[in-house]
């Protein structure tokens, strides 16, 4: 789970993450078959956070390399699978000594608010005719809480442009478009919600806010951050948990874009 300097912010909780958000490296499942990764080939994993997935990968033969701008991710993600090499490096400026069959990120992009230069640094990393294939938060996601933070910061009289937002989350065509403008051709696409549940979050959705939300509570009144969140979850909670389990309102993208040859 990558983040860059716009989002500075943020902070990770490494230890919860490793926890209760498993879930993410699970949902990358998918992504990993339409990877379809074979022996031998060269991958990088772009924003591999504590490198469940690019072990998967790398059990199914591959040399992987694992990015990530954290230096607490990357620390534990070396320290879970020492056999891997873990690079911390952003997504806008990675580089890597040779180039690679395919670059692959799960649930990261949108934490990379200047598209261009990840693009780019995509393009300069991959072979001509490698692949970029990734699923990313896309327009709408996390609409729902969003727009509870900042109602209830609103209540506390903080005005949404005191909150950096800390994500990127395009329109499909407009991503499409860059993609293209950046020496790709899009084969795969989708755009599609999925409620994901929040089970291993022992405090339910204020654990996904503590994680994720860090730039919302920061924009909080001193002292008053846990009221912000119970009051974020008040206002969810006839959405998000109506039977009294925890969803979080993901819309996401996934894609797979070949790079030009020559």
């Amino acid at each position: 789970m990558t983040k860059n300097d716009a989002a500075s912010n943020q902070g990770w909780d490494v230890a919860l993450y490793d926890q209760s958000f498993g879930f993410i490296a699970e949902f990358g499942a998918g992504l990993v078959e339409l990877l379809a990764p074979s022996p031998g080939e060269r991958i990088v994993d772009l924003g591999c956070g504590i490198g469940q997935l690019t072990a998967q990968i790398a059990e199914m033969g591959c040399d992987v390399i694992g990015i990530d701008a954290d230096q607490e991710m990357i620390a534990l993600a070396r320290q879970k699978h020492p056999d891997i090499r873990f690079i911390c490096a952003t997504g806008e400026d990675f580089t890597i000594d040779t180039p690679a069959d395919a670059v692959f990120s799960n649930a990261a992009l949108h934490w990379m608010k200047r598209p261009e230069p990840v693009i780019a640094s995509v393009a300069r990393a991959l072979r001509p005719g490698g692949r970029f294939v990734a699923e990313m938060g896309a327009h709408r996601n996390v609409m729902t809480i969003t727009e509870a933070l900042y109602q209830a910061l609103a209540e506390q009289s903080v005005a949404r442009e005191a909150v950096e937002f800390p994500w990127y989350f395009p329109r499909t065509g407009a991503y499409v478009s860059l993609l293209e403008a950046g020496g790709f051709d899009v084969t795969h696409l989708h755009y599609f919600a999925r409620p994901t549940p929040l089970d291993n979050c022992p405090n339910g959705l204020s654990d996904w806010i503590r994680m994720f939300g860090q730039n919302f509570l920061a924009a909080a009144p001193p002292g008053n951050e846990a009221q912000i969140m119970a009051r974020a979850e008040e206002l969810c909670r006839a959405r998000l948990c109506p039977d009294g389990r925890w969803l979080t309102d993901y819309t996401r993208l996934r894609f797979r874009a070949d790079r030009f040859d020559g």
